[in-house]
């Protein structure tokens, strides 16, 4: 390897200079020129702006990404500049591992459909994920470290730099003080002055890249309105799949039993759960009509509603969340439907929305 020992000495000279001319400084032995108060106040707002988007950067990276290794791969594919993989996102996952299920435990079962129901509303949410972060990457991630990588690296090396000429102006300055004959003090003034010309003119040149803090916050701005907005469509997408899938679960076509050798009765089960008795005869399917029946003489029981429930037809039971109700089953009814009675209202509601009471 090629050193060029001549530089190399002039660096570590610099270098020890720079040390004790500092060291002067803290002390109070030596000048040390100030800049200005707006000066000042440019480059607390320029590192105020550069630590709190580092922070923003990251929590964001870990709102979108939870996985810390996952988050240190994508990092290492982008420094590499290769194709981060695509991955499948867990709601995709899940919905998977539920549709096998389903498969496993037999689609046509009231288990395996509702699994099959529920995979599929994850697989949205999964891919409305994916959305979400696709664009929240694109959007606001990638100008926040466009600015950490390139505008604050710019600036950070033309303050290095400022820093250096104030260095090399004191320098000057003490030097003239040190002057005793007119040569020397000459010499020294026309350091000073070439010394004065760099250090103004860096000055000039970090200055208007401070002052460019003003459009980074503006453009951050924007990108801050468009993660909102994504961010927005993403849960109200969220929010849509879950009433619709909550509104497939709550509302199944009741199955009426008809037997012509037995007469079924109702069975008290365990909470949440219901039994229809098995008979041999001819399966209808239609709805029943609650509030044509009366409640049996045993069986009934409370129960407190979980989520507000909005009736579909006038078979059905408006619900209120936390309200108690009476309910119970009827011969042939659908296992995932109970009927429910509040005062002179009557109907049928469904055994998801119920907590079933002693």
């Amino acid at each position: 390897m090629d050193f060029n020992v001549k530089k190399l000495a002039s660096d570590a000279g610099v270098f020890f200079s720079r040390a004790v001319q500092f060291t002067e400084e803290k002390l109070g032995h030596s000048e040390k020129t100030e800049l200005d108060a707006h000066f000042e106040n440019l480059l607390a707002r320029a590192d105020t702006t550069k630590n709190w988007t580092e922070k923003i950067l990251r929590q964001t990276e870990v709102l979108l990404q939870p996985n810390p290794s996952t988050r240190v791969e994508e990092f290492l594919y982008e420094k590499l500049d290769r194709k981060v993989p695509s991955r499948i996102t867990n709601g995709e996952l899940l919905a998977q591992y539920m549709t096998e299920a389903a498969g496993e435990f037999g689609p046509g079962t009231p288990y395996g459909m509702t699994l099959l129901k529920v995979g599929e509303t994850e697989k949205r949410l999964g891919g409305a994920e994916r959305d979400f972060i696709h664009s929240s990457s694109i959007n606001f991630l990638t100008p926040l470290r466009n600015f950490l990588e390139g505008d604050w690296r710019t600036i950070s090396k033309e303050r290095r730099i400022l820093e250096n000429r104030r260095l090399d102006l004191d320098a000057c300055k003490a030097r003239l003080k040190k002057a005793k004959i007119a040569e020397a003090k000459a010499a020294a003034e026309h350091e000073l002055r070439v010394a004065q010309t760099e250090f103004d003119r860096q000055a000039e040149v970090t200055r208007l890249l401070l002052e460019g803090i003003s459009s980074t916050h503006v453009n951050h701005l924007r990108c801050l309105h468009e993660f909102v907005e994504a961010q927005a469509t993403y849960y109200a997408q969220s929010y849509q799949y879950m009433v619709d899938l909550q509104k497939q679960l709550g509302r199944f076509p009741a199955t009426l039993v008809v037997n012509s050798d037995t007469t079924s009765s109702p069975i008290s089960t365990s909470p949440g759960t219901s039994t229809i008795p098995a008979a041999s005869g001819t399966v209808v399917e239609g709805s029943l009509s609650p509030s044509d029946v009366r409640p049996p003489a045993s069986g009934t029981r409370k129960a407190r509603v979980l989520y507000d429930y909005e009736a579909a037809d006038s078979s059905e039971l408006s619900l209120k969340s936390d309200e108690l109700i009476t309910v119970y089953s009827l011969p042939g009814m659908d296992p995932d439907w109970l009927v429910g009675e509040r005062g002179n209202q009557k109907g049928k509601v469904p055994v998801t929305y119920l907590e079933l009471l002693s």
